[in-house]
């Protein structure tokens, strides 16, 4: 399918492919003999993976660093990230956005005590 559709059946934009494919996230397409880039059901699988990402805070840079594993996440029953395994490269990935969301929490769960302390006075 044409970008126009594949976007449409990612959810996303034209735009969008395009900026996945600049920053290394989805490989070139195939082309038309008109030069038109043509997706398949695994680039469209790729893409709805990569806009799911970004919604448990991973940024682009990181897909990038780690694009060579979005067609794992995309497969029926992907893989888990073994934190104990040495060479499993998602797993810090996925340790260090998890310490910085207990991070978080910790300092709102202090906020909100301090405010609330200062509002029950």
């Amino acid at each position: 399918m044409r970008i126009a559709e594949a976007a449409a059946a990612a959810g996303t934009t034209p735009k969008a492919l395009r900026f996945y494919e600049q920053r290394g996230l989805l490989a070139p397409p195939a082309r038309t003999g008109s030069g038109q880039r043509v997706y398949g059901p695994a680039e469209i699988a790729r893409v709805r993976v990569i806009r799911g990402l970004p919604a448990v805070g991973l940024t682009v840079e990181v897909l990038r660093v780690r694009a060579d594993h979005l067609d794992l996440l995309a497969q029926d029953s992907p893989p888990r990230c073994d934190p104990a395994a040495p060479d499993d490269e998602g797993s810090d990935v996925v340790e260090r956005r998890l310490a910085a969301l207990d991070a978080a929490i910790a300092r709102l769960t202090s906020l909100r005590a301090n405010l609330a302390r200062r509002a029950s006075n």
